[in-house]
């Protein structure tokens, strides 16, 4: 498996995003405040986890099936926090949450972009 720029760099911005995962265990939502559940916050740091390890072993392994896990735990990280969209939440959690969802967005289609054949880099 051959990683371009393009891998590389979604690579590194699906491992921030799943390191930034990990803390979800670490800020509970206070009783009485309005905040995901903890199913969802273990759902998760599930999700970081996984994100990371298919990351390293995508970098340093070049395993091909490593990218599409880490693809897919990125995407369900993603869905879980869509709900904050459809309730009562603080506009700024709003506006971190579209963020997450279009850096999450752009990882999935950095990583899995497909390396440009010599092919179609010769003009006849």
């Amino acid at each position: 498996m051959i990683l371009n720029t393009k891998n590389r760099v979604g690579l590194v911005l699906a491992g921030l995003l799943g390191v930034l995962d990990l803390g979800a265990l670490a800020s509970p939502t206070p009783d009485g405040e309005v905040g995901p559940p903890i199913g969802i916050l273990v759902i998760s740091a599930l999700s970081g986890v996984v994100t990371v390890v298919a990351v390293v072993l995508t970098w340093w392994r070049r395993q091909p099936g490593a990218v599409r896990i880490a693809a897919g735990a990125r995407i369900l990280s993603m869905i879980t926090s869509l709900p904050a969209f459809f309730v009562d939440v603080p506009s700024g959690l709003k506006v971190l949450v579209a963020l997450f969802v279009v850096l999450t967005l752009v990882s999935v289609v950095l990583m899995l972009s497909p390396a440009r054949r010599t092919a179609d880099l010769v003009m006849d």
